[in-house]
């Protein structure tokens, strides 16, 4: 079985050695070689091509996201960025996502040397999880010009083109006059949500509520960003928020989140039990508890990601009321272990290339 190798670009000759050390443990990788800015790491890129990158975001000379861009551009690779949790750190992670980022580890806020440790066992794992990825996707982000909001008006969810009625045995409008979308997503998931979320209207006749595996403290940069883009509202969500119409509201990192239903409104309440497979905020957890509400239809989505998070909330939405479920396609998910695994329950309405998921949400509410 061959090694995944990967290029380690820091300037810190410290970080350098720390990220190499503790990959290298691992028997399933080997580190090749070692760049100290964005520059030397492009031109170690090319001599050295490995499957994955780790790349800082502040460095000299050529930051990291800057090298991203020529990266995706030149010869796309899958990058992890490594971050810090600070507020213009978490809205560079963000930025860095969207411009072709697979995935991102925060650094911890502590002493360096002791506190970096805690990461070690992440980056093994999304280092080995992204040299899986789909690489037409890879290629395709790398020439991704979309992107905008214009499209967002142009669909009408009352009577959908007749073209997206892939399955016209499921495409019926539920009956029920309350709707709720709930969206689960992982690894590729700021991409993912953004070519989702832009296609919504502003009329939208039902609330969003969105996990995506994210730390604390890049949520909050990810719903700020995605906002300034929509025609609908994006926000982090609070504790006790009653769910307006026309809004998504992204679990903050650190906290599952959870809908109940207090009179009239659906209300969010958040906390930080005991992580589920790993995962706090976790997809079952809102699915389950989204599941337990009456009188609502409701529409699941889930894309792309690695595991199988969202799966038995699936299950638990499919034996309580009016459910329409939709996956992301293996051919636009940047891993497909979340959709696959949802697939596999044989509960999903309709498989939607990314690109398609808003209109068919649309049909359903």
């Amino acid at each position: 079985m061959s090694k995944v190798n990967v290029l380690v670009v820091d300037d810190s000759a410290f970080m350098r050695k720390l990220i190499s050390d503790f990959l290298s443990e691992d028997p399933r990788i080997q580190v090749v070689g070692s760049a100290r800015n964005g520059k030397d790491g492009i031109e170690k890129l090319k001599e050295l091509k490995p499957d994955v990158i780790t790349m800082d975001v502040e460095m000299p000379v050529l930051d990291g996201i800057e090298a991203l861009k020529i990266i995706m551009k030149e010869c796309p690779v899958p990058v992890i960025m490594l971050s810090s949790t600070t507020k213009a750190g978490a809205e560079n992670t963000i930025s860095a996502m969207q411009s072709g980022a697979i995935d991102f580890i925060a650094k911890p806020s502590g002493a360096i040397s002791l506190d970096l440790h805690k990461i070690k066992e992440e980056l093994v794992r999304k280092v080995l999880s992204v040299s899986k990825v789909n690489r037409k996707q890879l290629i395709k982000i790398s020439s991704d010009k979309y992107l905008s909001t214009t499209q967002a008006e142009s669909y009408s969810k009352i009577e959908p083109k007749e073209e997206y009625r892939v399955n016209k045995s499921v495409a019926k409008v539920p009956t029920l006059s309350k709707k709720i979308i709930c969206i689960g997503t992982s690894t590729g998931g700021p991409r993912a949500l953004q070519n989702v979320l832009t296609r919504l209207p502003a009329s939208l006749d039902s609330a969003v509520l969105i996990v995506q595996h994210m730390p604390a403290g890049f949520t909050k940069s990810l719903a700020a960003r995605l906002d300034t883009l929509c025609a609908i509202s994006v926000k982090e969500a609070c504790d006790g928020d009653v769910v307006q119409k026309g809004t998504a509201y992204i679990a903050p990192g650190g906290y599952h989140m959870r809908a109940k239903q207090e009179g009239s409104n659906l209300v969010i309440c958040l906390d930080q039990s005991e992580a589920r497979n790993g995962h706090r905020p976790a997809v079952d957890v809102l699915f389950e508890s989204i599941s337990e509400i009456n009188q609502y239809s409701k529409v699941a989505v889930i894309m792309t990601g690695m595991g199988s998070d969202g799966t038995k909330g699936l299950v638990a939405l499919k034996n309580n009321g009016s459910v329409k479920a939709i996956a992301e396609s293996q051919e636009t998910s940047i891993v497909f272990g979340m959709p696959k695994a949802a697939i596999a329950t044989h509960l999903v309405d309709e498989i939607q290339d990314v690109e398609n998921i808003a209109q068919t949400i649309l049909k359903y509410v």
